[in-house]
């Protein structure tokens, strides 16, 4: 099917929900995209940091049609041979000791929020279930994810949200001022993705740290985008070295295929029981076959590498025309630029290079295993755009 018919259907037929950029991929290799129009292009995006080892990946393909030959759905009524595995890697890798599987990201921090709330309900009673998010925050698109997202643009329509949710800047001063007797958790994104790519200050996420643990409120990580070595380690938190007592991921996880984990550390373990939480599709199978290869090949020697490609790729982009600022961590890198960011990311399509935005900012997610050679050419069509 030509573009011109797959871009008719999608108008025709679709929900009007997203702005979409003209082009279709349909298939290629790595960082390296084939689109519907017979165009290749390479992939700054990937996916929305979904695509992790990029497309095609024959490992995580090979992982996936060998349990597709067994079974593609259990019921969570039952047991499950590859959610197990999955989860033990989880434990295993990161120190959490229990792990609860969704679909999203959305879902990954659903089961945080409630789970927050019955850890404190249970031992402090009614009445402490406040949860703080922080401006800028990102964290889902259901009615509760939504509300705990700290961007009004995010808000409008869809008033009254859930109510036991507030928010504060990202210094401790503000944090001190919004967390009070009723706040049972804290939830951060050490890098914000949405609301702009930005590292949080280390020095405040470490006083956070000791500030939730004096008063015994949960540390929540949303590590839907910047886990599963998108900054360089496994979870961004570890750069910061503090122990958070939930960690939710997504996105990289999967390889390309939906999933999202809730790990729960320390004194949340045991805190959801038989009833409190569910889902149909949580765990299936065939997604948690792809998710196990993509995190058993996520080694110290790989995360070494990737943090070298950012290291290339910041120096090239800070000597860039046209960029004024490199912000992110890893391979999550911000571009503050002169010029539109959305008009910027439309050029480079033209010119055959897949970039992403966040609010001013031309956002880069590379794959991780992307070449030198895709870095190269790439980064050589984003100086071309950013000349003109």
């Amino acid at each position: 099917m030509n573009f011109e018919r797959i871009q008719n259907s999608n108008d025709a037929y679709l929900a009007e929900n997203y702005a979409r950029l003209p082009v279709a991929p349909i298939g290629g290799k790595g960082a390296t995209i084939e689109g519907a129009d017979g165009k290749t292009y390479v992939d700054f995006g990937s996916g929305i940091s979904v695509n992790n080892f990029g497309v095609n990946d024959e490992e995580w393909k090979n992982a996936v049609k060998a349990q597709l030959d067994k079974i593609a759905h259990v019921s969570n009524y039952y047991y499950s041979e590859p959610q197990g595995r999955l989860a033990e890697l989880l434990c295993e890798k990161t120190g959490a000791k229990r792990v609860f599987f969704g679909n999203s990201g959305a879902e990954a921090n659903e089961c945080a929020f409630k789970a927050a709330r019955k850890y404190s309900y249970e031992k402090y009673g009614a009445g402490r279930y406040k949860i703080v998010t922080l401006r800028g925050s990102f964290h889902g698109r259901t009615l509760f994810t939504l509300t705990a997202t700290g961007q009004d643009a995010f808000h409008r329509y869809f008033d009254p949200f859930v109510p036991g949710v507030d928010y504060a800047e990202a210094n401790m001063s503000d944090v001190r001022r919004v967390a009070d007797e009723t706040t049972c958790a804290v939830v951060v994104e050490c890098v914000q993705g949405e609301g702009g790519v930005k590292a949080l200050d280390p020095a405040f996420l470490k006083a956070l740290e000791r500030f939730c643990k004096e008063r015994d409120i949960l540390l929540v990580c949303d590590e839907v985008q910047c886990g599963n070595g998108r900054t360089g380690k496994l979870y961004a938190y570890e750069h910061y070295g503090i122990s958070p007592d939930v960690v939710t991921t997504a996105k990289g996880l999967g390889g390309g295929l939906p999933i999202g984990a809730c790990l729960f550390f320390g004194k949340t373990e045991h805190v959801l029981k038989a009833g409190d939480h569910g889902s149909t599709f949580g765990g299936n199978p065939v997604v948690c076959a792809g998710a196990y290869n993509i995190l058993s090949r996520l080694t110290d020697e790989f995360l070494l590498e990737v943090q070298g490609k950012s290291e290339y790729m910041r120096a090239k982009l800070r000597g860039t025309d046209g960029v004024r600022e490199v912000s992110g961590l890893g391979l999550m890198i911000g571009l503050t630029v002169d010029g539109d960011s959305k008009e910027i990311a439309r050029k480079c399509l033209e010119r055959g290079l897949l970039v992403l935005t966040a609010h001013e900012k031309v956002r880069l997610l590379p794959p991780l295993t992307i070449t030198k050679a895709e870095t190269d050419e790439g980064l050589t069509i984003l100086r071309e755009v950013l000349k003109k």
